[in-house]
């Protein structure tokens, strides 16, 4: 497990970690971190693959439905292809109080990032999917077995709705991420807003 950091903000204890990539590393993080930090709630955030090319690089997306496309959730929620995101409504909220632009949608979990293929891209897209990622599912199936709450938000990036594949890379962003410290200053202003 990554180290887990603990600082006051606002006058609240907060604590934050940078998780490991994919389903399962991370579902054992939030596995683990619970015997350490006292909380109910995980507020995850990061990068994702935009399935709509309407959905401009960079913007906020709340996900509402993760489509289980990969194995740790099913060790914890009944089969199903989806699982419900419990807090979206809630992550919504925050956004419009604080004025940020998003989009809601359902999001495609899966732990075969290799296998994004045109086939799967297009059943993803025709069900409503407009993301996808690797960790959502399984963290929202650990969390509603824990009976913990997670409160999701995923970044823009790279784009598959398109004849190839666009790595939609910006002026001056390091090659390969999709994140900043603005993301992370809207993750710790979301702890606040759930907190209250």
């Amino acid at each position: 497990m990554n180290p887990v950091y603990g600082f006051e903000y606002k006058n609240r204890y907060f604590a934050v970690y940078m998780s490991y990539v994919g389903a399962p590393a991370c579902v054992a993080d939030i596995e683990d971190t619970t015997s350490i930090i006292n909380t109910d709630k995980y507020v995850v955030f990061g990068g994702s693959g935009c399935l709509n090319k309407e959905i401009a690089r960079g913007k906020v997306m709340v996900p509402t439905e993760a489509y289980r496309d990969e194995g740790t959730s099913y060790h914890y929620a009944p089969a199903s292809d989806y699982i419900k995101i419990q807090n979206a409504d809630v992550v919504a909220n925050f956004m419009e109080t604080v004025g940020l632009p998003y989009v809601k949608g359902k999001t495609w979990t899966t732990d075969a990032v290799h296998r994004e293929t045109r086939s799967n891209f297009e059943k993803r897209k025709a069900d409503g999917c407009i993301s996808v990622e690797m960790e959502c599912a399984a963290v929202q199936a650990v969390c509603d077995y824990r009976k913990l709450n997670a409160y999701f938000f995923f970044t823009c990036g790279d784009l598959l709705d398109a004849p190839k594949w666009n790595e939609r890379i910006e002026k001056n962003q390091v090659k390969h991420t999709q994140h900043d410290a603005g993301h992370f200053d809207i993750a710790l202003e979301l702890a606040c807003y759930i907190a209250e």
